[in-house]
């Protein structure tokens, strides 16, 4: 008999949960203006905002956070997790930020001019902002497969190389550098192959054009890297991550995701310069270049976390998870981004309320509806954060319409994802009742999606 799958560790600490009915939360939502940022954790049963920072950490990662080194500058806590860093990444500079938007801050404010083009694969919003605030431009480069929910190809977060060539011809003096995300969170938390990845850096190369990696989710690529793609069977996870950092010449990262902690992120570096010009704008903006605006505790919790997140088990454990929602939510009929990623899983709103407008934001109406029903937050991931042309000021209507439902690391068990498969089947089967959508009656100028107010129409 074939044993089932278990989770590779036990509960050691358990947080209470508050249960609401559904006339609460239909009055809380509309106290947030139908947005779900604004509402306060404890009107949440089940949270799948966001995946960043909402993990469990390790008894290991808590032991670590007690030997923390708190002092200003030369911290051991940081000395120690630039040698993790280094081993993981190859990479011979280091600057600790607090999270991955402020390291994109850092490394952008000395690489991102005014009128620059910044290729890449979907960029995300954190990303795609900043580089819009400096008055610069992002093109998607991504594989045509990406923007087909039913598609089965295993790495949907590749970079076409003929698009980018294309963009490279077009734009010889423009590109300060490529973006690369792995695993491409905005189409789905899709994975990029090691052959894609490969070939980038090589026209990279080739076009003097360095190439940077959002690697917030670094480990999940390592994984589906080893199970999907031939060559890398018998490779380790550590083994594979370092291998795909040498095509690059840095990266930023939000360790709030594959760190496995609460609050932190870091930029590495191959280029001196850059370096030094960023250890400028990272005293301006973030702290000492030895914490970065991190406390030393976090900074010896990431240290073992970074190590903890490239370990096979582990990994295996937290995409199954996924998987599971994903195949079950498949099983009730409910359209969902196809092959299911490694940190979330993305119900198609096209498909599950095409009868709301495009207009009227059908994936946050979806989204809304989810919470309504069943406490469930997930967060849209279409036309909302897509945001406005920065020049037109007109909505942009990405190919995709999507509500993610992001699932925290070694949070919630097997029984929390089969309550949101069956809260999820109840909307799908009453789906039809969908006859409105929402109309935006405030939103700030840029990322919009974090503080923007609706009414429901």
């Amino acid at each position: 008999m074939e044993l089932p799958y278990a989770e590779p560790y036990k509960v050691k600490m358990v947080e209470s949960i508050k249960r609401s009915t559904k006339e609460q939360r239909e009055e809380w939502i509309k106290k947030a203006h139908y947005n779900l940022f604004n509402l306060s954790s404890d009107k949440v049963f089940i949270d799948l905002l966001t995946d960043s920072g909402t993990g469990a950490m390790s008894d290991k990662q808590w032991s670590a956070m007690m030997s923390g080194d708190e002092s200003y500058a030369g911290s051991t806590s940081y000395l120690q997790l630039k040698k993790v860093v280094k081993k993981i990444t190859g990479y011979k500079y280091f600057l600790p930020t607090h999270q991955g938007r402020a390291a994109e801050n850092v490394l952008f404010s000395v690489m991102v001019k005014k009128g620059n083009i910044i290729p890449g694969n979907s960029h995300f919003d954190t990303t795609k902002g900043h580089i819009e605030f400096r008055k610069a431009t992002t093109v998607d480069c991504s594989i045509d497969e990406a923007f087909n929910t039913i598609d089965q190809h295993p790495f949907k977060g590749n970079i076409d190389v003929e698009k980018l060539k294309n963009i490279f011809d077009k734009n010889p003096e423009n590109i300060p550098f490529v973006v690369f995300t792995i695993t491409c969170n905005t189409s789905g938390g899709q994975p990029v192959s090691m052959e894609n990845i490969k070939a980038v850096s090589k026209l990279c190369k080739s076009y003097g054009i360095p190439l940077i990696f959002d690697a917030a989710r670094f480990a999940e690529n390592a994984y589906f890297i080893k199970m999907k793609e031939k060559g890398y069977e018998d490779n380790s996870i550590k083994e594979i991550a370092k291998k795909v950092f040498s095509y690059g010449d840095g990266m930023t990262m939000s360790a709030k995701k594959d760190g496995l902690v609460n609050m932190g992120g870091f930029i590495a570096l191959n280029n001196e310069e850059i370096y030094k010009q960023a250890t400028v704008y990272n005293i301006m903006y973030e702290g000492f270049i030895t914490y970065g605006g991190m406390n030393g505790r976090d900074m010896a919790a990431l240290a073992v976390g970074l190590d903890e997140s490239t370990e096979f088990n582990y990994l295996e454990s937290r995409i199954e998870q996924v998987a599971f929602l994903g195949r079950t939510l498949t099983d009730f009929g409910v359209p969902v981004l196809q092959p299911i990623g490694g940190h979330a899983v993305f119900i198609d709103a096209n498909k599950f309320v095409p009868t709301i407008p495009r207009d009227e934001y059908r994936a946050q109406a979806l989204a809304i509806e989810l919470y309504i029903v069943g406490g469930i937050r997930g967060v849209e991931i279409g036309t909302v954060l897509a945001d406005r042309d920065p020049f037109t000021r007109k909505n942009r209507y990405p190919e995709l319409e999507l509500v993610r439902l992001a699932i925290p690391r070694r949070t919630y068990s097997l029984n929390h994802m089969k309550y949101i498969a069956a809260v999820l089947k109840n909307v799908y089967d009453t789906r039809n009742e969908a006859k409105y959508g929402y109309t935006i009656i405030d939103e700030a100028p840029i990322m919009r999606h974090f503080t923007v107010k609706f009414k429901k129409n």
